[in-house]
């Protein structure tokens, strides 16, 4: 990658200096995690570059991804279809740096085609000889043939940055060979906007005793398949469509009146208001179906990334009482107010986070353990009777996560060094 290079604006055909970076993730999604992600890269990246580093960001979600980013002359919003492959070819021939920014990258517990999207921008990214780094990422379970496809796809990237040390050795025991350094999630130094400052209790006047936060997911749309057809209420996004059967409903069943039961008995047995948050916004059809199931919907609320931007996101988590998540954006984003939590998890990513905090023997719970729901409303008792019992464990852990984070543009900037391409280098 060469420094101050000429090249061409493909929009407005007007020419500009210095390098153009393109960001490879999940996009334009309403998803408050990636959303914050991303705006942290940005100033990343333009920290290291300068304010006038060319950026385009390609989504499947024009719409959505114009609702927090603003366009401008050095920021470019790309439109891609849903079969990607020739998109991604000929945007990563127009720029000169390839980063990977999708948290969940190398993994395929939400879709293998969101996987083989980011290993085609590395694939394509080797081939025509522009580096390529994935930035902050994360790796989880894979089935045989994408193992295969990780281990050769994903060795061709020029550094790979894992966000936990259990992602580093994961893609280790793959057999993956690029350079591997482990730091911590972007999403760590994000901060909400000033004005956002107890946004929770601005559009919630009528809280008087406190919040306590259930971030609830649906395990039983993943993983999602590619397929030419199927039933328009299953379509993400042809030809993507979410997993259904008579298990999965069932499974879905039970999750609806466990919540719901759960977020009663807080509402009921410790006075406390209930917020069904949404990360994403394919959250949002369970909450609404678990505050219909509920008896005391006067004091619950769904709060929705289809609504609410990350700032004003993060600025509610931060006023919460206490979070109950199965999110993994939720944990990291409400970790700088230090506020208790307990995860209901399904995937690698919260088991590392929570191992990392050490809060993983006693607040970590598997969806399907059999007493899930018991042994989730005795902690939930248990902290908000105890409401200290965790801050010196989060203290610990916000400090150790910080410092890792804040390694991760110290390190790009060191790769950016080694090819060249700094500003006011020769």
């Amino acid at each position: 990658m060469q420094k101050n290079t000429a090249t061409h604006d493909f929009k407005s055909g007007e020419k500009f200096t210095g390098p153009r970076v393109l960001l490879v993730g999940y996009n334009g999604a309403n998803n408050t995690g990636s959303e914050a992600r991303l705006l942290t890269i940005i100033e990343d990246i333009r920290s290291l570059l300068g304010p006038h580093v060319q950026i385009t960001v390609p989504t499947l979600n024009e719409d959505n991804l114009r609702r927090y980013l603003d366009e401008d002359e050095y920021l470019h919003i790309a439109p891609i279809p849903s079969i990607f492959f020739f998109a991604i070819d000929k945007l990563v021939k127009e720029h000169d740096l390839v980063l990977l920014v999708e948290g969940s990258c190398y993994m395929d517990t939400w879709t293998s085609a969101l996987l083989w999207a980011f290993l085609w921008a590395t694939r394509s990214a080797h081939k025509q000889k522009k580096p390529c780094v994935a930035y902050a990422v994360d790796a989880g379970e894979l089935s045989s043939l994408n193992r295969l496809l990780v281990k050769r796809e994903a060795s061709k990237t020029d550094l790979i940055i894992t966000r936990t040390m259990h992602a580093q050795k994961r893609l280790e025991e793959i057999g993956v060979t690029a350079p591997l350094n482990s730091t911590a999630d972007c999403a760590f130094t994000f901060s909400p906007e000033p004005k956002d400052h107890d946004f929770l209790t601005k559009i919630w006047p009528e809280v008087s005793n406190g919040v306590v936060g259930l971030a609830v997911v649906d395990f039983s749309l993943w993983p999602v398949v590619i397929r030419p057809w199927g039933r328009k209420e299953n379509l993400y996004k042809w030809p993507y469509y979410f997993s259904r059967s008579r298990d999965r409903m069932n499974a879905r069943e039970k999750l609806v009146k466990g919540w719901a039961s759960t977020a009663d008995q807080i509402i009921k047995e410790h006075s406390k208001e209930v917020a069904l948050i949404c990360m994403e916004a394919l959250d949002q059809p369970l909450a609404q179906d678990i505050l219909f199931r509920m008896e005391n919907k006067d004091s619950c609320r769904v709060i929705s990334s289809n609504e609410y931007n990350a700032s004003q996101m993060t600025s509610m988590l931060s006023q919460l009482d206490l979070l109950v998540t199965s999110r993994y954006h939720s944990a990291v984003l409400s970790l700088r107010a230090l506020v208790p939590q307990i995860a209901v998890g399904h995937d690698p990513r919260l088991t590392s986070f929570y191992q990392d905090l050490h809060l993983f023997p006693d607040y970590f719970l598997h969806h399907d353990d059999p007493n899930l729901w018991e042994d989730l409303n005795q902690k939930i008792g248990l902290l908000l009777d105890n409401t200290d019992l965790q801050k010196d464990t989060l203290e610990e852990g916000l400090t150790q996560q910080v410092n890792l984070s804040q390694k991760n543009r110290i390190i790009l900037g060191e790769f950016l060094k080694e090819n060249g391409t700094m500003p006011g280098e020769d």
